[in-house]
């Protein structure tokens, strides 16, 4: 059997910045061992795998190490392979998947993301969370990922976590953000228990950071800057109990896979 896939730099008009995501297009889906097998064998972030259902596109997402309920980066790169290399017409695109109805929606060179909002609870400063990030805390919360609050963005730019303390951590991953010098915010994502020591740009945080951006800054209009080392640029909108997440995608690499 043979496999056609297709590597994205997602929010990134150029190659080799942003987020790469690889993207499978399937007629039925694979076993769950197999897409595993497929997502560790090409190392990246993510790995999305796409089986049209009815009028929508079913979409579920691997890291090198296990399946996750949501990922923002490898569904704007999915939307991109179906828009610019399978030729879908339509202007937006709907996904399901574990975490309820996606899409994305196609604005001159620009996708937009359509999430729900994740708003943390309050958790409060603690000693172990400040070891395991290195940093010192202005606030911490949580909700499946715990979202520590920085005084500066240079103290993100700075930020070392130990990360094998931070993968005993009971959350999937640690958002650190700071109000940004030029975006409204920044912020790094770190998930090493999933896989990931550092996500380059991580569309699913942003379900959390817009919310609390747009209520500290009083505007429903942000933008934003993962300031990892590939770093990508984010657009954001919070309208009501959903988010829109805009970036540009940048194809890099098209082939095929061999399963023997």
């Amino acid at each position: 059997m043979q496999l056609a896939f297709h590597q994205v730099d997602a929010f990134s008009d150029r190659p080799f910045s942003g987020n790469p995501a690889m993207v499978y297009r399937l007629d039925s889906w694979l076993a769950d061992d197999l897409m595993q097998k497929i997502a560790a064998e090409h190392n990246l972030a993510e790995t999305a795998f796409l089986v049209r259902e009815g009028q929508a596109w079913h979409i579920r997402w691997f890291t090198p190490t296990t399946e996750v309920p949501l990922c923002g980066h490898a569904t704007l790169a999915s939307a991109f392979v179906l828009f610019e290399i399978y030729n879908e017409s339509a202007e937006r695109i709907d996904f399901t998947c574990k975490s309820g109805p996606l899409s994305v929606s196609r604005e001159g060179d620009r996708l937009w993301l359509d999430f729900p909002t994740i708003v943390p609870s309050e958790i409060g400063v603690t000693l172990d969370v400040e070891r395991a990030l290195g940093v010192e805390a202005v606030d911490v919360l949580g909700s499946n990922e715990l979202f520590v609050v920085l005084d500066s963005e240079q103290a993100v730019l700075d930020c070392q976590p130990d990360m094998a303390a931070l993968a005993k951590l009971p959350w999937l991953g640690a958002i650190v953000t700071a109000r940004g010098n030029q975006h409204d915010f920044v912020s790094r994502y770190f998930a090493p228990a999933i896989g990931i020591n550092e996500d380059p740009v991580t569309g699913s945080t942003h379900c959390s950071l817009i919310p609390y951006w747009a209520k500290r800054l009083g505007k429903s209009n942000l933008t934003a800057c993962q300031r990892s080392a590939r770093g990508g640029e984010l657009f954001c909108r919070l309208e009501g109990e959903r988010v829109k997440i805009g970036g540009n995608a940048t194809l890099v690499a098209s082939g095929t896979l061999f399963l023997g």
